[in-house]
């Protein structure tokens, strides 16, 4: 009876453990540099040539694109910011001086397509 129990608990214990390391090295710490976009506007940049490169400070403070979130053009894909990414972006673009293309170097944990972003500082 005993080994019944025991070998499907020991396959369950040795799965589960597979699955916390394969979600442990999709979670990495990372520095990205790209675009600062909102993510209402996010969709149509990502058909240009250089996504994020001409969108406007003035459309990414905007009631209804600010109020969708921001996140990064980096390496030819769009990461959506977490909730304190969001905030430092809004101040970011509220104190830059450019108007279009605001280029950006983020560190945070990439989890798939989200950014959880530890600091955020304008790229030259």
């Amino acid at each position: 009876m005993m080994r019944k129990i025991l070998f499907p608990l020991t396959a369950l214990i040795v799965l589960l453990g597979l699955a916390a390391l394969i979600s442990a090295q999709e979670e990495k710490k990372t520095t990205l540099t790209g675009y600062l976009v909102d993510k209402a506007c996010s969709v149509g940049q990502a058909k240009k040539a250089d996504p994020g490169a001409e969108h406007s400070r003035k459309c990414a403070l905007m009631e209804n694109c600010a109020a969708s979130g921001y996140g990064i053009f980096a390496d030819g894909k769009f990461y959506e910011f977490d909730k304190k990414g969001i905030e430092l972006s809004k101040d970011l673009l509220q104190n830059t001086k450019k108007e279009k293309g605001i280029k950006v170097t983020v560190e945070g944990t990439v989890h798939e397509s989200h950014l959880m972003v530890d600091s955020i500082k304008e790229a030259e």
